[in-house]
């Protein structure tokens, strides 16, 4: 509560960008891995700003991808990638 209102009224915009990435994380990931934390709220941000603009998306992530060599899972965990 803030005041005589509900947080949730007030700050609308922090309500759904959280509701969101619950859902997201339940619908995408099936839960979160702690030691992954900070790459799934890194592609979380990614989409995040990118929704309203579909194709500059694609090509967004394909330019990346293009850009980076091969990473393995190791180099995920450690960081690495």
């Amino acid at each position: 509560m803030v005041g005589d209102r509900k947080a949730h009224e007030i700050l609308t915009w922090i309500h759904r960008v959280f509701s969101n990435l619950k859902r997201w994380a339940l619908g995408v990931h099936h839960g979160l891995r702690r030691k992954h934390v900070q790459r799934y709220l890194d592609e979380f941000v990614f989409r995040w700003n990118r929704r309203r603009h579909r194709r500059t998306s694609l090509d967004s992530l394909l330019g990346i991808g293009l850009g980076l060599p091969p990473a393995t899972y190791q180099d995920i965990v450690e960081g690495r990638a």
